[in-house]
């Protein structure tokens, strides 16, 4: 019994595998922290974006909705 253990304490052919699933959970968790970056950069972009769509659009005096939910008096 104690020679199964010493021999199963010197096998190393897992190891490998450990090392690979130890690098793709780096590589999800460093997909999600970019991907939670982006989508605030991208937030603010479109606000900033519908935001000065609005002030352009109603200086122009065109009476537009300025709304970007598909709504407006257009039929």
């Amino acid at each position: 019994m104690t020679k199964f253990f010493s021999k199963f304490a010197k096998d190393e052919s897992g190891a490998v595998t450990v090392d690979w699933v130890v690098l793709a959970g780096a590589v999800v968790a460093l997909a999600i922290g970019v991907v939670a970056t982006v989508e605030s950069g991208l937030d603010n972009a479109a606000s900033n974006v519908q935001s000065q769509l609005g002030t352009a659009v109603g200086a122009s005096g065109a009476g537009a909705d300025t709304t970007l939910s598909g709504g407006g008096s257009g039929g």
